[in-house]
This record gives structure tokens, sequence and C-alpha cells, in this order.
């Protein structure tokens, strides 16, 4: 290919997401998208996240030989993965980024391979890598920083990447600036995000990992005596009981699967436990979705639907029906994430944006104590 291409990066847990785009004046173009599937066996058989390393960068090196003519690169822009608080944007990836990302995450996750294979492929490339908008993008003010209990404070972590660049593309369609959107945005996947954004900065959320709806694989917010109760009845370690409420709770704990088609199935087939399940479900975020509405005093811009259980018309008519009668619903299916990872590159390549340089010092108000 002729033209330098932005390579992005988004690994899961046995797959690596890869795309590349071309920059253009105003954003980047998708030249190609390909998702690589590892075997779930040889995977198996690493003993940590960060020993995964050289196997998918291997496969990544492969995927970029394998295209007739070469491929140039301009960057290379990796999932952010687990990482302490950062403010929005872009930041570029260097040996200390690669060190926390594998060795002292907040979580360990595969998407902690984002910025490590970014500035391995970017190296031999000769070209800059970055990560863009982690799950630790930190906006919140003080005011929803207080739980109620000053030993357990409230923090963000949410899907910013696919949130951030939905609430672009509805403020490219509002023909307002991003910076002066207010927008309630859920992100529906196998994890949930509702977010508020206010003046483009992601002020509240339900937390994917605190108080989120309950999704296909995560059990979300819980009655918090009963679950402390549960930690202490000694019928789970404590590697059990997350892998219980984060992978394995949700829908899957109630009906033995995470496919939400598979779930429409079941009720279409006269499934009552089924429907229950999934009506909760839909329940939850539309209670969540209003939540966030509040924080934004019941006047956002709009309300965005996005992620890969949005491709259901039941679902997306479900929620539309009970919370579109205080603002327009719009519906982005499916995760933006790739563009996003390309968009945030393509802006520091042009000089539209800075990117930051780890570490990163999150820009949050200070706390009166």
């Amino acid at each position: 290919m002729s033209r330098s291409l932005i390579l992005t990066i988004n690994p899961g847990t046995t797959t690596s997401r890869l795309g590349l785009f071309l920059p253009e004046a105003g954003g980047v173009r998708p030249v190609l998208d390909e998702t690589i599937d590892h075997d779930e066996a040889a995977m198996a058989r690493f003993d940590s996240i960060a020993a995964q390393l050289p196997f998918r960068a291997a496969a990544v090196q492969a995927f970029l030989d394998a295209i007739p003519g070469g491929v140039r690169l301009a960057a290379v822009a990796g999932r952010g993965g687990m990482l302490s608080p950062v403010p929005a944007g872009v930041i570029a990836v260097n040996e200390a980024l690669v060190d926390f990302a594998l060795h002292r995450p907040v979580h360990h996750h595969a998407s902690n391979l984002g910025a490590p294979l970014a500035l391995r492929i970017a190296k031999a490339a000769g070209c800059p890598a970055f990560v863009v908008d982690p799950v630790s993008v930190d906006e919140l003010p003080p005011v929803a920083r207080i739980s109620g209990c000053p030993d357990i404070p409230r923090f963000s972590f949410v899907h910013a990447l696919n949130i951030r660049a939905c609430g672009r593309k509805l403020a490219a369609q509002l023909g307002k600036p991003f910076e002066d959107l207010d927008a309630v945005v859920a992100h529906l996947g196998a994890g949930i995000s509702v977010a508020a954004i206010r003046d483009g900065r992601i002020v509240d959320s339900t937390n994917r990992m605190e108080a989120s709806p309950f999704s296909p694989e995560r059990a979300g917010g819980l009655p918090p005596m009963p679950l402390i109760d549960l930690c202490y009845s000694g019928r789970f370690s404590k590697d059990e009981l997350k892998r219980r409420l984060y992978g394995q709770g949700g829908v899957f704990a109630y009906l033995g699967t995470k496919d939400m088609r598979r779930v429409e199935t079941m009720i279409d087939g006269g499934g009552d436990k089924a429907r229950l399940v999934w009506e909760a479900m839909v329940y939850q975020v539309a209670k969540a979705i209003g939540s966030m509405a509040a924080v934004l005093d019941f006047r956002p811009d709009a309300i965005v639907l996005t992620g890969g259980m949005v491709h259901s018309p039941r679902l997306s008519k479900a929620l539309t029906d009970r919370i579109g009668s205080f603002a327009p619903v719009t519906c982005f299916p499916g995760s933006h994430e790739s563009e996003a990872l390309a968009a945030g590159a393509a802006r520091v390549l042009a000089g539209v944006e800075s990117a930051r340089r780890w570490p990163v010092t999150p820009e949050v108000e200070p706390m009166p104590w």
C-alpha cells in the first residue's frame, strides 16, 4: 500500500481485533478490519496475560506480512487496558506504560496487551505508538466521588473509548462541537456502562465495575449486605467469587448463555424465565439511563444506545419505549473502538491534539480535605 496507514490493536480474551485506517482531513477511513481468533487451548497454556505478548505480537506481525505489497505504518494505536486514572485523550506509549500495563495494572485483562503490542509493532515499523481513552478515564467532579463511605470513594471505570466515540458521532449529527455536548450514552455489550457526558466530559457513570446494570456475563451492582455475607460464607475463594460476578454472572448465571441472540430465541420459544431475565436487564439499563439523565438535569441533547446488544431491534425498541419520552434516542449499534483508536492517533499526527506522556496525572478537582 502506497500511503501510510494507522494500525489499531484491540486484544480480547481469545481474539485480537486489528484495523488499518487511512488518515484523512477530518477523520480516518477504514481500509481493512480483521479479527484473529486464538485457539482457547493454546491461550490456556500461558500462565499470565503478560506471557501472551510474544505470541500475540507474532500473530499481528504475520497479519501485516501477509498483506500484498506490504504496509507502511504512520502510527499504531492500542486499546488502553486497565490503567490507573487518566484524563481523556491520547497517551504516547513508552516502556514505563508497557511495564505498568503488563505487571501492575488495576485489573488483569487481555486489553492490557494493547499498549505493549502497539509499542512492539511500532518500534519495528519506526513509527509512534499510542493508546486512546482507556477505561480508567476519570473526569468525575468531587460531588460524584462521594459514596457514603469515606473508605470507598467512587471512581471512574467506564467504556470510555466507545462512549466518547459515539458522543463525537452524535455531536457531528447535531452540528455542534463535542465540547458543547450533553448526552447520556449507554454502552451495551458483554459489559454495560451508562455515562453522563456534560460539555464533552464523562462526569458520571454507572461504572462497569461498581454499580452497573447486570449484563450478559457480569453481575453489576449488588446489594452490599448479602454480598458481604457471601464473601465470608466460605463457599468461594476470592478468585472464585470474582469470576462468579465478573465473567460468570448476569444473564449467564441465570440462563447458562452469554449470547443474547440465543436468549431471544428462548423467549420466542415460550421461555418465561428467559423473558423475565431479559426484561430485568432492560429494566435496569433504563433505570441507569434515567439516573444519568438526572445528572444532566433531565435535559440531555440526546440518549445514545451503542454496543453489540443494540444490533437487536427488540432490545433497542424496548429501551426506546421506556426512555424516549424525555430525549431523542439515537442508536449506534456495535463497537466503534477501532475507528476511535485510529481517529485519536490521527488527531495527534495532524497536530490537532497533543499526546500525553506516561505517567499521566489525572486532571481531577481536589476534595476539600
